[in-house]
C-alpha cells in the first residue's frame, strides 16, 4: 500500500490499528453490544471514536446501522398491527 501524501511504501501488516477482531471477539462484542443500556452506550462510543482498532470501529457501525434498520421495522410492524387492531372497533 502507498501513502496517499508522498508515495511510499507503508506495511500495514504490524500497525495495531488494523489488528484483526478474531471469531471470539466479535461474539463477545455482539453480546456486549446488546446489553440493553450498557451495550447501547459502549455501541455509540465504538462507533464514533472509542477505539483506534479500524475493524472494530466498523463493526460496531454495522451492528449500529443493523439496530436502526430493526427499529424501523419493529415501528413499522407496530403501526400496522396497531392500524389493524384499531380498525376491529370502528
Amino acid at each position: 500500500m502507498k501513502c496517499p501524501n508522498c508515495g511510499a511504501d507503508v506495511n500495514l501488516q504490524n500497525d495495531p490499528n488494523y489488528k484483526p477482531i478474531s471469531m471470539w471477539g466479535y461474539f463477545g462484542y455482539e453480546i456486549l453490544f446488546s446489553i440493553p443500556i450498557v451495550g447501547l452506550i459502549l455501541l455509540l462510543v465504538f462507533s464514533f471514536g472509542g477505539t483506534s482498532n479500524v475493524n472494530l470501529k466498523n463493526f460496531a457501525r454495522s451492528y449500529f446501522c443493523f439496530l436502526i434498520v430493526m427499529v424501523i421495522i419493529a415501528i413499522a410492524f407496530g403501526g400496522i398491527i396497531g392500524g389493524m387492531g384499531s380498525s376491529l372497533y370502528y
